[in-house]
């Protein structure tokens, strides 16, 4: 097995009302949450990572390095709320690493990391978004977590576009949001400021920086 995955976080989530959504919107949210990590993870230089879908609606993804875990719940969250016509997801931070991988399926994976993120997502509830579990998760990682759960429930789709391009690595400035979106840069300041996108990006460098989520 791997061996980075000796300290790999597991991802685990499901959908918000996706009965209501449909089959075809549900199909979409879900290939968005694939998409969305599977690049997080190859920015980093992990390769496309680990993928499945469980249970309907449900899902989850192995992230190597738990330093990149609330950049890439966060893009995410993003994502998907950038379109008003897809389903929310829940995710649930599950750390303490991985010690048996079936790729193919990680339902048939175990280790400590599966065990924090899948009991944890079971005991949300559905009003709940976001959570995290694990021995190295501290108070502080876990009052991140809340005030990113507060966070992102105020989003609009447009401030959820343009956070979505914020808090990718290459730190692109308003500016360039702007062009991107074909949109001014007071415009891009307006839909970042409102959506808290400068703490945002601040509380995920400082979450990288921690070398708390990694044990020796």
């Amino acid at each position: 097995m791997d061996d980075q995955l000796h300290n790999a976080a597991v991802l685990t989530g499901d959908l918000v009302d996706s009965s209501k959504a449909g089959q075809a919107a549900t199909d979409l949210a879900l290939d968005s949450i694939r998409s969305t990590l599977s690049r997080v993870e190859s920015w980093f230089g992990n390769g496309p990572g680990y993928f499945t879908r469980m249970r309907g609606d449900g899902w989850q993804f192995i992230v190597h390095n738990p330093l990149y875990t609330l950049r890439a719940s966060l893009l995410v969250f993003a994502e998907l709320g950038s379109d008003r016509d897809l389903p929310q997801t829940r995710i649930s931070i599950g750390l303490d690493g991985v010690t048996a991988l079936d790729r193919s399926n990680l339902s048939a994976s175990s280790g400590p990391a599966f065990i924090n993120s899948g009991q944890t997502l079971d005991a949300m509830t559905k009003a709940d978004r976001f959570a995290i579990a694990g021995t190295t998760a501290t108070v502080l990682h876990r009052a991140v977590v809340a005030l990113v759960e507060e966070q992102i429930g105020h989003w609009t789709p447009e401030q959820a576009e343009a956070v979505a391009l914020y808090l990718t690595p290459e730190d692109p400035t308003l500016k360039d949001i702007g062009q991107t979106l074909g949109i001014s840069t007071q415009a891009a300041h307006s839909r970042v400021t409102g959506a808290g996108g400068q703490a945002l990006r601040q509380a995920v460098k400082y979450w990288e920086d921690q070398r708390d989520l990694v044990p020796c």
